[in-house]
């Protein structure tokens, strides 16, 4: 509500401003005043002489020009003042509008929350015990047309297990589920990015990352420290062929999967299913291609969106 109130507010002060720069522009009279002063400089002598009897004359122009060039002077600093505050009153709106959403207490999510999308035919997901999510996705029965020849969870967590054992460098993106306690909604990941390796533990090894968005206040996104199961490295763009970062390491998944998908518009990854993989490429060589998932998100009226396939990762076994 703070956050809504201080919109209010801003938008109080815009209008304020917008107000006050149409009416210093209504009771101008800049143009007159430049006109009068066009035609002191017209009746100015070229050679800037003149008998005694014009001195007078002389004197009368010079005091009009000061006049009038002292008005157009004051005039539009005036009408710089009221720009440059009204600018000022619109970009603070306008950060606003662009701020990503403040977390809600535990009551006011229950409010906020989606209606569960209907679901397809199939075989449901079950959550497990403790997850505070009441809302599971159903996914498709699997066919012996899709999907490798192994059992699917064993197949899972082998891919796991690859992801967890696999050094991450600096500046290596990820998404990130932050730990419970912090703002970030539960079941909710973000986009974050590797600052350090801190040293090998039990679970494969702990890591500095970094939020990718920055704070409220301005200051960089928040570090916190990770442990593998907790991250999912995300493809990079710009890796050459055969490195880890490379969109092709990592499997296309098929049609009813499971998978993290960056909402669009957003820096956070939701539970979503893949409704339609991406499409051959037929770019030309002067266009750079870029493959995109049809998902659909959890809790989201069954609305289908389009995620380019560098934020769809694989969805963590352990949490199915």
């Amino acid at each position: 509500m703070d956050s809504r109130r201080r919109e209010m507010a801003c938008w109080g002060h815009a209008a304020d401003s917008l107000k006050q720069l149409s009416n210093l522009y209504a009771k101008s009279n800049t143009s007159e005043v430049i006109g009068r002063v066009n035609r002191c400089i017209n009746a100015w002598p070229a050679d800037d002489t003149s008998s005694g009897e014009g001195l007078g004359t002389l004197k009368s122009l010079q005091s009009k020009l000061t006049t009038g060039l002292t008005e157009i002077s004051t005039s539009s600093n005036q009408e710089v003042r009221a720009i440059d505050d009204a600018l000022e009153r619109i970009s603070v709106l306008i950060a606003l509008r662009e701020a990503p959403e403040p977390a809600l207490p535990p009551a006011e999510k229950e409010k906020r929350k989606r209606p569960r999308a209907s679901s397809p035919s199939g075989t449901p997901v079950p959550t497990p015990v403790g997850n505070a999510r009441s809302v599971s996705i159903t996914l498709p029965p699997r066919t012996s047309s899709v999907g490798p020849t192994t059992h699917p969870r064993d197949a899972r967590a082998k891919k796991d297990s690859t992801v967890k054992h696999q050094a991450l460098q600096p500046g290596r993106k990820v998404a990130y589920r932050p730990p419970k306690g912090t703002d970030t909604e539960e079941g909710t990941w973000i986009v974050a990015i590797v600052t350090r390796f801190i040293g090998p533990d039990k679970q494969g090894g702990k890591y500095e990352v970094q939020d990718a968005e920055p704070q409220e206040n301005g200051q960089p996104g928040l570090k916190y420290i990770a442990n593998p199961k907790a991250m999912v490295p995300l493809p990079d763009p710009d890796a050459s062929p055969g490195s880890p970062a490379h969109l092709g390491i990592n499997p296309t998944f098929p049609v009813g999967s499971t998978v993290l998908a960056l909402y669009p518009d957003t820096s956070c990854f939701y539970r979503a299913e893949v409704i339609a993989v991406p499409s051959p490429d037929r770019s030309s060589p002067s266009t750079k291609y870029t493959p995109a998932y049809k998902v659909k998100f959890e809790d989201d009226d069954d609305m289908i969106h389009s995620v380019s396939a560098y934020w769809v990762v694989q969805f963590p076994s352990h949490l199915l």
